[in-house]
């Protein structure tokens, strides 16, 4: 950088830079939301050619950092997300100079026709939206085989931890690695199963999947309404909580956010105690899950559980999950993506020529090169469906992923064994809790010898994120695993 107090600034203060210590500076006139967006840019400008995390800049930010600062002096902050940049998954509707198009070459010309109500929402705290992230496209519900990250629009987005030598996590992938990377202080991923626990875990951050009905899905790129949700990804639970307070609204666009009202309150940070695992009954789903870990993962996990007894929690090993062991179907989501992809492409500008699902796959064969280097064999069993969802497959399947995720999951565990939450290691255990439409946060709980960040991820019952907040918190605190990548 050209301007040497933020150069040096840019080099060491914002390289773990948090919204409080942001604020602080702002209120003390030590900086201004224009310089710290020049200092994210100049970050993404010097480390994002290899990582490609970011697949878009807003060409509006610079100017409505500037406008925020202006009305910091006139009127003061509008909260704590006042000036603070953030970057959104490319398959969040923002109605600006940034297209919305899910990582695909389809959608490389589609502009959004009104904002999602994430990103309402976020300019109504004050928050800039920096620009959006690659994508596993179509939020890897296109092929099987696909890696996580890639996006025939966006290119391979890479682990900044290990850049091609560490799974990068899909599909929110280019938010985890550009948050890791301190592109900018927060994301926004989506999660249908695992696409926010799994990119977080792998790129060291704090991951919240809410409960389906917290946060609006109106504006998002659909795969399926039963399992699908956005939510926070940052550096921090704090972070975190900040955003995921700032989402949590009632949107009459989205009926299921009127269950939401149970909550008694969506100020998260009011849960951060650094005491909140004393005494808490944290069963360990070892059986399935832990089989999957490479000897230095386990060892990890390992130390994580002792942590969780030495900060005062009652550990209760070997929980057995009823239908941790039934072969899951994704009946649902090949159902459900029909209907649901179908209900958001027409809805875009006629100038958009893609559709529907039909026309997708013919435009993905039309430009073979270009779109089909992993196939599509997921989306054209998807166009297979009728697109009514009478079929007795889908009908069948949903209601067995809501009891065996739910009673004979989830809540049957929390409640034989009398816990405050179940803990899986990185995201291996977000299968059932998507299919319940329940909460997980993940939190950075080490590292292998090779250098991989592993997390781990505490689950809940619908609406429990206060008390999964407060025990990641705690954790998190307790513990302080999290360094950043070497760039």
């Amino acid at each position: 950088m050209e301007n040497k107090i933020l150069k040096n600034l840019a080099n060491d203060w914002l390289i773990e830079a948090t919204i409080d210590s942001i604020q602080e500076k702002y209120e003390k006139d030590e900086l201004t939301a224009k310089q710290l967006v020049l200092m994210y840019l100049h970050r993404i400008a010097s480390f994002d050619s290899e990582l490609k995390s970011v697949i878009e800049i807003n060409p509006d930010a610079l100017h409505t950092a500037m406008m925020l600062d202006a009305e910091r002096k006139e009127t003061g902050p509008r909260g704590p997300l006042h000036g603070i940049p953030v970057l959104l998954k490319d398959n969040l509707d923002t109605n600006d100079k940034m297209h919305t198009s899910a990582g695909s070459l389809a959608l490389a010309e589609s502009y959004a026709p009104e904002d999602s109500y994430v990103a309402y929402l976020l300019r109504e705290a004050g928050a800039i939206i920096l620009g959006k992230t690659n994508m596993t496209e179509w939020a890897n519900f296109m092929t099987e085989g696909m890696p996580s990250g890639y996006s025939s629009r966006g290119g391979q987005t890479l682990n900044p931890y290990g850049p091609g030598k560490f799974d990068v996590g899909g599909s929110s992938a280019g938010s985890g690695a550009a948050i890791a990377a301190n592109f900018a202080v927060v994301a926004v991923g989506t999660e249908t199963s695992g696409s926010i626990l799994s990119p977080s875990s792998q790129n060291s951050l704090v991951g919240i999947k809410p409960t389906v009905g917290l946060i609006s899905r109106a504006g998002i790129i659909p795969i399926a309404h039963t399992q699908d949700t956005a939510g926070p990804m940052a550096r921090t639970v704090k972070d975190a909580a900040y955003l995921l307070s700032a989402l949590a609204e009632i949107d009459e666009r989205d009926s299921i956010t009127y269950t939401s009202r149970s909550l008694p309150s969506t100020d998260f940070t009011q849960y951060l105690d650094a005491d909140g695992l004393k005494g808490a009954r944290i069963g360990i789903a070892r059986e399935v899950y832990f089989d999957y870990l490479s000897e230095g993962k386990l060892a990890v996990m390992d130390e994580a559980v002792k942590k969780l007894a030495d900060l005062g929690a009652i550990v209760v090993e070997d929980v057995k999950i009823p239908s941790s062991k039934n072969k899951w179907s994704y009946d649902v989501l090949t159902y459900e993506f029909k209907v649901d992809l179908n209900a958001y492409l027409r809805k875009l500008d006629p100038a958009v020529k893609v559709r529907n699902l039909e026309d997708l796959i013919l435009f993905n064969k039309e430009n073979e090169e270009k779109m089909l280097k992993y196939g599509q064999i997921i989306l054209e069993e998807a166009e297979k469906t009728s697109g009514t969802l009478t079929e007795k497959t889908y009908l069948d399947a949903l209601e067995n992923d809501q009891y065996h995720s739910t009673e004979n999951g989830i809540d049957y565990v929390l409640k034989e064994y009398q816990l405050d939450a179940i803990v899986f290691p990185n995201y291996l255990g977000s299968a059932i809790p998507a299919k319940a439409g329940y909460p997980s946060i993940t939190v950075p709980a080490g590292y292998t010898p090779e250098g991989e960040p592993v997390g781990i991820t505490f689950t809940g019952t619908a609406f429990s994120e206060n008390s999964l907040i407060k025990l990641a918190y705690s954790f998190e605190q307790g513990t302080k695993y999290r360094i950043p990548p070497k760039l």
